[in-house]
């Protein structure tokens, strides 16, 4: 068994796809129309085949007391392994980003959290995990 698809709830596909794209550097991987939204995922560009990413609509009722739950907590939706936690958060900010977390060293591993655009929080970290 192995994690084939995973998701985060989105606001907005568009802004999604432009987002996890453009700025965080994702591939696009599948994108069908599905009544007035898609199914839409991304992918790593290290990694075509590996787990996609569902950019997933938040319309169910449920889905906007999570995320905002999970924002006013400082919880992120989901994390994402980087190479270099510093060196990722610069090029981020450098791109207007705005993180929530400064990276910040825990024990083997160095995070930071960062605004989605879309109502989440995403982590980035790096180390033994």
């Amino acid at each position: 068994m192995k994690i084939n698809l995973t998701s985060v709830f989105v606001d907005d596909q568009d802004v999604a796809e432009r987002f996890y794209t453009e700025v965080l550097g994702f591939v696009l991987k599948q994108n069908v129309p599905i009544g007035e939204d898609r199914w839409l995922t991304v992918v790593s560009p290290e990694d075509p085949d590996g787990t996609q990413l569902v950019l997933e609509p938040s319309g169910h009722p449920a889905v906007q007391p999570y995320k905002t739950a999970l924002v006013q907590d400082g919880i992120p939706a989901t994390a994402f392994a980087v190479d270099d936690v510093r060196a990722e958060y610069d090029r981020l900010r450098g791109l207007g980003v705005r993180f929530t977390q400064e990276p910040a060293d825990m024990g083997t591993i160095t995070t930071a959290v960062f605004d989605d655009t879309c109502g989440n929080l995403i982590q980035i970290m790096q180390g033994d995990m």
